[in-house]
């Protein structure tokens, strides 16, 4: 047993929706009497994939005494449930939005109205938020990493084929999100990930700057001789200053 992160679900709260349990990509959430709640400390990550998953906002991450995260537990879990580590389709009520899934570049080329774009999406995976994304995800493993703050796709308008393309994109905003939940969950993705690259794309406003220490911290502390770049973004699009690059 030892402090550490995990999440922690108000029971007043729950409406017994269910969209929590399939975000939760360890099975560590079931429905009991009506509620979602965690049936063993062991099967949480404390990472918080399922946390923009619950409408009634019920779900929180503290720190408490819990036992250590345990992956081989997960793992026989997950198998004595019949799901594996990353559902290709939420089922049982889930939400669609939690659903990890590969894009196929021939897809990507037709909206639903049947018009073709000016451009095709770069986009390789689903979902694309920080806080969705499990450090186990197989589009991160061995990826070029872009961690990209939200607003920057609005301003640069060549974001899809100069910075997007062949990377693995992880979104997130260090003004209205938990820096330092960012922080831990950075440092996991790297740990589990090993990726070949790291960018990181930033808007010029004060808020962003967090963005790239806590990347920076989590790349020296996990992956030291993985390259990293740091761009600032001006709010007219501009490059602001010559990109810091770290190898």
């Amino acid at each position: 047993m030892s402090i550490r992160k995990i999440i922690e679900i108000n029971e007043e709260k729950c409406d017994g929706c269910g969209d929590c349990i399939m975000a939760c990509a360890e099975g560590a959430i079931q429905m009991i009497d009506g509620k979602a709640k965690v049936i063993n400390d062991s099967y949480c990550d404390g990472l918080g994939a399922c946390l923009g998953e619950c409408p009634q906002g019920a779900i929180t991450i503290i720190e408490r005494e819990a036992t250590a995260f345990d992956q081989a537990a997960v793992q026989k879990h997950l198998s004595q449930l019949k799901r594996t580590l990353l559902p290709v389709h939420p089922v049982g009520g889930g939400c669609p939005g939690s659903a990890m899934q590969q894009i196929d570049k021939k897809d990507t080329a037709v909206t639903h109205a049947g018009l073709r774009p000016a451009v095709a999406s770069q986009l390789g995976h689903w979902p694309v938020q920080l806080m969705l994304i499990p450090p186990h995800a197989p589009f991160l493993a061995n990826a070029d990493i872009l961690i990209c703050v939200d607003c920057v796709p609005f301003v640069l308008p060549d974001f899809h084929s100069r910075y997007l393309a062949g990377r693995a994109v992880l979104v997130g905003c260090p003004k209205l999100d938990d820096l330092n939940h960012y922080a831990e969950k950075i440092k996991a993705i790297f740990a589990e990930a090993s990726p070949r690259s790291i960018m990181v794309l930033k808007m010029e406003v004060p808020c962003c700057s967090g963005i790239a220490q806590v990347v920076l911290q989590a790349r020296n502390e996990v992956v030291p001789d993985i390259p990293i770049e740091v761009l600032t973004i001006g709010i007219r699009g501009e490059i602001k200053c010559e990109p810091v690059r770290i190898r």
